[in-house]
């Protein structure tokens, strides 16, 4: 993609999320219609569906050759990664939005021809936007983040991971995650994969382990921490598939090889 139709297309974003976010803050204490998807705690609002159309609407309108792929399906049967396609979660942390009305965001990972170009993750209740174009690296409001420290190891680092995945009836391998925990300085939980991603970016955290995720969940975080230096991959090690479900390891690349090397059989 030229850098000016990159440019072009960061900026309509970037005005477009920061419109939905503005208009979540608005009516965030209306009343809520919630339902549940897979399972009692996959929940989901009419503002996560209508944050999805209005970007829907946005980006056919100004793009019509461009392909949405988002969570709560009104976009189109993405099959490949061919042309451009918008990775959108409209609100992601939908839990934390539901019971805390914060800790959440939007999410936008905007790849062409299966690579990263742009990515912008907004922190919505802390007016926070984190953003990221290929080869500009990554920025916190306007403010370039510095690169991850690369001689950061794993016994000095903090590692987002979610207990639940320490639990021993989850189809995992739960005494390497625990191993894992016992092996680092801290762990967190934020209860948003965006969110988590841009703590890595902006070296508040130092790696994130999760055993599964949806591409909407990661397409933008992955373009911020490649921006800052970082990997990720899936939890094996192997490249990550942004058409499938995948367990994720994000962090500097001295983190990644020692999960790789100690932690790989995680599943």
């Amino acid at each position: 993609m030229d850098e000016k139709k990159r440019r072009s297309i960061f900026n309509h974003a970037k005005e477009w999320i920061y419109e939905a976010g503005q208009h979540i803050r608005d009516v965030i204490d209306e009343p809520l219609y919630i339902d549940t998807k897979s399972n009692p705690n996959d929940l989901v609002t009419q503002m996560d569906r209508n944050t999805e159309k209005y970007f829907l609407e946005k980006i056919k309108h100004t793009y019509p050759d461009h392909r949405l792929l988002s969570e709560e399906g009104f976009g189109d049967d993405v099959q490949s990664l061919d042309g451009t396609i918008w990775i959108v979660d409209p609100i992601d942390g939908t839990m934390n939005f539901v019971h805390q009305k914060r800790n959440f965001a939007i999410s936008i990972g905007i790849y062409h021809e299966g690579l990263g170009e742009i990515g912008l993750i907004y922190n919505v209740m802390e007016d926070v936007l984190y953003t990221a174009m290929k080869g500009e690296g990554a920025y916190k409001n306007d403010k370039k983040l510095p690169q991850l420290n690369e001689k950061l190891t794993l016994d000095e680092s903090i590692i987002v991971v979610n207990s639940i995945w320490a639990c021993e009836n989850r189809k995992i391998n739960n005494k390497k995650i625990q191993a894992l925990i016992q092996s680092v300085r801290g762990t967190r939980s934020y209860g948003s994969a965006a969110l988590e991603f841009a703590f890595i970016a902006e070296g508040i955290v130092d790696g994130y382990l999760t055993m599964q995720l949806s591409p909407w969940d990661l397409a933008a975080g992955v373009i911020l921490v490649n921006e800052v230096g970082g990997v990720t991959t899936q939890a094996n090690g192997e490249s990550i598939n942004l058409l499938t479900n995948t367990t994720v390891f994000s962090s500097n690349a001295v983190i990644n090889e020692r999960i790789k090397k100690d932690f790989i059989e995680l599943m």
